[in-house]
């Protein structure tokens, strides 16, 4: 085969593939010791990037046992956690160390 024909064949290959979409992304705040939102809304079956900004003074822990993750949030800081694909439902997620602090995942 010569180049070129390799060539073609490569394109056709690749242009018959699906694109590739970037993560869907989510910002979270956590701000006078409240997630804001407190309810977020994500896609089912699709991998979504977290991004929790700790606007608080004192350190946040984002956590959540029904998804698996936990990870500091210092002061003034931001996370990144990534979940997905989830079936449809609902995911609490919280602050360990401020008992009262949490939020919810819907995924539809």
């Amino acid at each position: 085969m010569n180049h070129l024909t390799v060539g073609a064949a490569l394109m056709a290959i690749l242009g018959a593939m699906p694109a590739l979409a970037d993560d869907a992304q989510v910002i979270i705040a956590i701000k006078d010791h409240h997630f804001v939102p407190e309810t977020v809304e994500i896609p089912a079956g699709t991998k979504v990037k977290l991004i929790v900004r700790n606007q608080d003074r004192t350190t946040s822990e984002f956590e959540s046992v029904d998804f698996h993750r936990e990870k500091v949030v210092q002061p003034g800081g931001e996370i990144t956690v990534f979940v997905g694909p989830l079936a449809p439902g609902s995911y609490e997620f919280f602050d360990d160390f401020h008992p009262g602090t949490r939020g919810h995942l819907v995924v539809k």
